[in-house]
């Protein structure tokens, strides 16, 4: 079916069609599914390579699946085996019908599951990279999703896909598309990483603001960075509890909170997952009954309070929000009750991500097969340590120079966004015929 034609300038019409994928393939080309290979059939010491979905990206091959299978057991399945520059396309999300080329070199090494369509038209008249961009493209994401089916899982069946009638122009077009979609993606490329490159230099940044404000160098006038000024001192974390209170406090044994015991709601069990890079993460996952808090009650959080992770990414810090008040901790979490005449608890926060406090923890908690943190190891922690006046004045310079780091991060982040949003209109003009 011939969709449009577009005269050149020596009055050659160069005709589009719409084609499906089973009305390209030669009689010596594939479109299939790949193959069933279940758990019993697959052997860690085969010659042969499982392909999976986590190895089909949106446009590129990840190569991330490390399963095989015996060439022998390949053969009795009767597999198809893959060659360099098959189309793959997954029929299962995310997203639903994302194709890429295989990259991998070698005859009878590599077979797919499945969920994976093979297509290899054999055409001397279809480009594999224009092919690669079509099913990529919005317009087919929009045909594919209306053929989806599936109540829990979404899919696609290759029946299905085989229906979608796809836009061809006559090979040359096809090459003079592609090159031209690649010369704009690799502008875009160039330009996301430039931008990634710009939020890795905003986390130093901040790293370098940290650093600076527990030298005291944002509020006192310092010329050698490596020494304190006169009114900062260097203190044991004991020094912020108050007196005749306990300061720190262990998540409970394993055998005092069981996992049988935890509830889909509930009193919040707070763990190494609420917290990332000095803030409080949300949502919470476990719960436990009102019961059981009452007998956890030692372990219990106040609004402010400070949690650290003991294991995972070790030294990891932030503040209780108040919606999270009387939250008990897991085994995972030290908490701190400061003495808030003493230290403010975003200043203790921020000192703990800077003021070579954790360098300190990994100092001290690295050499065992599993870093774990304990109050012992915090007991021997050296502070830098200055007034409550002046911490006020560390947290407003600390959170000024943030404020413009935020806020620089935000647009970034949303500018990456209208890049994908560029890179699925350059796909659309492309097969609409107005790219090149």
């Amino acid at each position: 079916m011939i969709i449009g034609s577009v005269t050149n300038k020596m009055g050659i019409t160069k005709e589009w069609k719409l084609i499906t994928i089973s009305e390209m393939i030669s009689e010596s080309g594939v479109f299939s599914d790949g193959d069933w290979v279940e758990t019993k059939d697959q052997d860690p010491n085969g010659a042969v390579r499982l392909i999976q979905l986590a190895d089909i990206g949106d446009g590129e091959f990840k190569n991330k699946s490390k399963r095989f299978l015996t060439f022998e057991k390949a053969k009795q399945l009767n597999c198809t085996f893959l060659r360099k520059g098959d189309l793959l396309v997954a029929r299962l999300p995310d997203p639903l019908g994302r194709a890429c080329i295989f990259q991998l070199e070698g005859n009878s090494k590599f077979v797919t599951v499945v969920d994976i369509c093979i297509i290899r038209p054999e055409n001397k008249f279809i480009s594999i990279p224009y092919l690669k961009y079509v099913i990529n493209s919005p317009q087919s994401r929009n045909k594919i999703s209306e053929l989806q089916s599936g109540s829990t899982r979404k899919r696609i069946s290759r029946k299905n896909l085989s229906t979608i009638k796809l836009p061809l122009p006559p090979l040359p077009e096809q090459h003079r598309i592609v090159a031209k979609i690649e010369e704009l993606f690799s502008e875009l490329d160039n330009g996301i990483d430039n931008l990634q490159r710009a939020k890795e230099q905003l986390k130093v940044y901040r790293q370098s603001v940290l650093k600076w404000a527990f030298e005291g160098r944002l509020t006192n006038d310092l010329s050698n960075e490596t020494l304190l000024p006169d009114s900062w001192s260097w203190v044991d974390i004991d020094h912020f509890f108050s007196s005749g209170i306990k300061g720190m406090n262990t998540g409970p044994f394993g055998t005092m909170l069981k996992k049988h015991e935890h509830k889909d709601s509930g009193v919040p069990v707070l763990g190494i997952e609420n917290i990332g890079e000095g803030n409080f993460k949300m949502p919470n996952k476990i719960f436990v009954s009102k019961e059981k808090a009452k007998e956890l009650r030692s372990f219990m959080v106040n609004t402010d309070d400070i949690i650290i992770s003991r294991s995972g990414t070790v030294g990891e810090i932030c503040r209780v929000p108040d919606s999270m008040r009387n939250s008990i901790i897991s085994t995972n979490l030290i908490k701190i009750n400061l003495d808030n005449c003493i230290i403010d608890s975003r200043f203790f926060v921020y000192l703990f991500q800077g003021g070579n406090i954790r360098q300190q923890v990994f100092n001290l908690c690295k050499g065992s097969s599993r870093a774990f943190l304990n109050q012992r190891i915090l007991r021997s922690l050296k502070f830098p340590f200055c007034s409550i006046k002046e911490q006020y004045q560390v947290i407003q310079e600390i959170e000024i120079r943030f404020s413009v780091a935020d806020n620089l991060d935000k647009t970034i982040d949303e500018t990456l966004l209208r890049t994908e949003a560029l890179r699925q209109s350059i796909l659309r003009s492309a097969f609409e015929g107005r790219l090149v």
